[in-house]
């Protein structure tokens, strides 16, 4: 059992992600995609749930917080990680982030 405290990761300024724009990083070993829609930014997991292909190299739909993946075209929320198209059935890790003094952070578990 891990029963360190979560931190934050600074991951890029806030000017580095456009709206309508994803981004890749990396935590922990772990890709994250941070996606900026008209409601601010979220993190997800960064690896389609179907098949190993990264989901910040998909269109983002900055109106409904939705990213589809290039490879397969699954398309999932960005606010609960559901899969909300076929071919994914199993969703992605949705991580918490924080937006302070113009930087963008992820809370890491």
């Amino acid at each position: 059992m891990n029963d360190a405290a979560p931190q934050l990761v600074r991951l890029c300024a806030v000017k580095d992600v456009a709206v309508g724009a994803a981004r890749r990083f990396e935590v922990g070993g772990v890709g994250i995609c941070v996606v900026r829609c008209e409601d601010g930014f979220h993190a997800v997991s960064d690896t389609c749930s179907h098949e190993d292909y990264s989901l910040a190299a998909g269109e983002v739909d900055a109106v409904a917080a939705e990213i589809e993946c290039w490879k397969h075209g699954s398309l999932f929320s960005l606010v609960t990680g559901e899969p909300q198209t076929l071919p994914a059935t199993l969703p992605i890790d949705v991580f918490e982030i924080v937006v302070e003094a113009g930087d963008v952070w992820v809370v890491w578990p």
